[in-house]
């Protein structure tokens, strides 16, 4: 696996919502800071307050291999009460792109979270640099932490709009 193959990772869950309901939560700005271990505080940038094509926000991040970090993005897509997609950026370009995307069916609604790195080179690349042989099992590292990071803001959602799960 090769950090310059923009490598990509998804989670989806279904829950049982109003579409319009889901919506609301998935295109919340903050919402994975109520389960993100890693992302800490957002804040929309200039004259922005919802999510369309443009609007900029910043986010605060934390962990114990880079430490605190800040980023800044920008809404690239906005299809309302379907998918939305950001894209964080540095000094050199496109560090990721991010998306939510939701899927009305007939008793549930399918949620998904994606992510996929570079093209630029982000915080991921001083480890990359450090021991290139390792590139794979680095970006494998960081592609585990994301997918548990979305995994558990996709089941927040779900316990927002369905409740806790009931344990046998």
């Amino acid at each position: 696996m090769r950090y310059r193959d923009q490598p990509c990772v998804q989670v989806e869950t279904k829950v049982r919502a109003d579409p319009a309901a889901v919506w609301a939560l998935l295109t919340d700005i903050s919402l994975p800071t109520r389960f993100s271990p890693e992302l800490q505080e957002v804040g929309w940038l200039g004259d922005a307050t919802t999510v369309e094509v443009g609007a900029r926000f910043s986010g605060r991040n934390q962990n114990d291999q880079r430490g605190e970090w800040i980023t800044e993005s920008e809404v690239t897509e906005h299809e309302p009460g379907r998918r939305w997609v950001w894209q964080v950026s540095g000094q050199e370009g496109v560090m990721a792109t991010w998306g939510f995307e939701l899927d009305p069916g007939r008793d549930s609604v399918t949620i998904r979270q994606w992510g996929r790195m570079g093209p630029a080179r982000s915080g991921l690349s001083a480890f990359i640099d450090a021991d290139p042989e390792r590139e794979g099992r680095v970006i494998s590292w960081r592609l585990d932490q994301w997918r548990a990071s979305m995994a558990e803001t996709l089941e927040g959602v779900k316990q927002i709009l369905e409740g806790p799960a009931e344990r046998a």
